[in-house]
């Protein structure tokens, strides 16, 4: 099985390269199915709506995964219920949490469970989401052969630790939310393929997606300053590719990066 992901997907210029390029990758890495993190997709960088959703399914994505700013456009609470292709951070507090924190789709034959968990270290202190993979994972072997685990972490301390957590019993844990590519992509010692962060998906004149005359400003004077989406100039698209064996362990991750540095050569 072969997963194509793209990381966090920030603003209108996001979406954009994403329509753009992700029949590109598709054509070319031939992916039985994709995987897209649409947490900053809003045109103000927070959230998701329903013309976004259509927006980065309609480019052939099969599951959008959220983060930390999953319920910042109220938006959301109108169709996350109706879509199994929408899945927001499994440790959410609470017993009737809209959404669901994973779903299992089919892919030539076989099952695939997609997970979107969410850190506690510098970012919204909620469950933990150890203890709720835990509790889940047991669930979803009895139906799925594979599992692929979004992560949406602020450090990389965290982000490790989860994946030694989980080396053996998952296939694959990727990283998102900081909005840099790190270098770090391998397979753990039991067969879980792994990165740190996968980077982000939107402007590449910018300060992980945001104007960066705002965040200097800031800088410099100390002072409060809205931070804004860049919406325009050049882009940046972010991922990997990852391939699994038939029995759900990793064969291989390979990290996607184009932008104006590193143009996509097919």
């Amino acid at each position: 099985m072969r997963i194509l992901f793209l990381g966090d997907v920030v603003g209108n210029l996001g979406v954009e390269m994403v329509s753009k390029y992700l029949p590109i990758l598709k054509r070319d890495y031939k992916p039985q199915v994709t995987i897209v993190n649409g947490e900053n997709s809003t045109s103000f960088g927070r959230g998701i709506n329903k013309k976004v959703y259509k927006q980065i399914m309609s480019a052939g994505t099969d599951v959008i995964t959220l983060g930390n700013h999953a319920w910042n456009n109220e938006e959301i609470f109108d169709f996350i219920d109706d879509t199994k292709k929408l899945v927001r951070p499994l440790n959410y507090p609470g017993k009737d949490v809209p959404g669901s924190g994973y779903t299992i789709i089919n892919v030539n034959n076989k099952k695939l469970a997609v997970v979107n968990l969410q850190g506690r270290i510098f970012i919204d202190p909620i469950d933990d989401p150890f203890q709720k993979i835990d509790e889940l994972i047991s669930e979803i072997k009895k139906e799925a052969d594979a599992i692929f685990v979004d992560f949406h972490a602020e450090t990389t301390s965290e982000k490790k630790a989860m994946g030694m957590y989980l080396d053996g019993q998952i296939s694959a844990i990727v990283g998102t939310h900081t909005h840099v590519q790190t270098n770090d992509d391998q397979i753990l010692k039991n067969g879980t393929a792994f990165i740190s962060d996968v980077g982000m998906c939107g402007p590449f004149d910018s300060v992980l997606g945001m104007k960066y005359e705002n965040i200097i400003h800031r800088f410099i004077t100390q002072r409060p300053t809205r931070f804004e989406v860049e919406e325009k100039g050049r882009g940046i698209v972010s991922g990997c590719v990852i391939d699994l064996r038939d029995d759900g362990t990793a064969r291989s991750i390979e990290k996607i990066l184009i932008d104006p540095n590193h143009p996509y050569k097919s």
